[in-house]
């Protein structure tokens, strides 16, 4: 499912559509691992809606331990593959699983951002598969600006109020939509099964949504990972990590298994 051209264009511009990944064996045990993971959240779930307003945004991750059906599609089906020859490593060792729900008539808006800052790990080797459940329109599929992997690392930003974090040294988080004609923004049109693969600082974000839009993200990171400092607490904290790796060291830890290698 991967040519030298697909691989190209992800070095060069942070982000392409992978079509077919996921065949309906994996897309049904990842449905039944959301719904699951939906009835019993973990301490890390978040809820985004306001109260009385309309649809449901629902996030949460770190549960592939607990949850077997994340487990055996990380472990077991070609995502780690698919995320180690794009990133052009001889391994791909999962950093963490993401899943991201908005219920049909959800308005909630995904801010512009990007993700290493949020991340306690540096480093070029790394991405992030964004795997559609449900079939999203290009209208309220995710949006990324094109090469924004290569430019610096932005402020994150609070799904919410979409505030900054208190981090000193970054730069503020381009107004993209006052600038749109000064980019080139991606988008695409996904059925299930298909992936959206993205560096993790590819500048993105994305509407509210009509209808129903399961993704499951894997995040995984290659051979020049480290593992990196932030000005505040990262997302996720991963509390286990920092109590024995210094900025720096190799992203070395149980919690980060090597999943793939060449």
């Amino acid at each position: 499912m991967l040519d030298g051209t697909l691989i190209d264009a992800y070095d060069a511009d942070g982000a392409v559509c992978v079509r077919s990944v996921l065949d309906e064996r994996w897309l049904d045990l990842l449905r039944d691992g959301v719904a699951a993971n939906m009835s019993d959240p973990s301490e890390y779930s978040c809820e985004y809606t306001p109260d009385g307003a309309p649809g449901r945004f629902w996030d949460d991750y770190c549960n592939w331990q607990r949850i077997t059906q994340y487990r055996r599609v990380l472990f077991e089906s070609a995502l780690a593959e698919v995320a180690g020859r794009l990133m052009r490593s001889t391994t791909s060792r999962l950093f963490h699983e993401h899943v991201l729900v908005k219920e049909a008539g959800t308005a909630d808006v995904t801010p512009w951002h990007h993700d290493q800052p949020y991340y306690c790990v540096d480093g070029d080797q790394n991405i992030s598969l964004w795997v559609a459940l449900d079939p999203v329109p290009i209208e309220t599929s995710p949006r990324f600006v094109a090469g924004s992997h290569r430019g610096p690392m932005y402020v994150p930003r609070k799904f919410v109020s979409h505030e900054p974090y208190p981090f000193d040294g970054y730069d503020p988080v381009p107004d993209i939509d006052a600038e749109v004609d000064r980019h080139r923004l991606l988008q695409w049109a996904v059925e299930p099964g298909d992936v959206i693969a993205f560096h993790m600082r590819t500048l993105h974000a994305a509407s509210g949504s009509a209808t129903r839009r399961r993704a499951f993200s894997a995040r995984f990171v290659g051979d020049d990972a480290t593992y990196a400092v932030r000005p505040a607490e990262t997302s996720p904290p991963f509390p286990d990590v920092a109590a024995v790796l210094a900025h720096g060291d190799a992203l070395d830890h149980p919690s980060f298994p090597v999943i793939w290698s060449t």
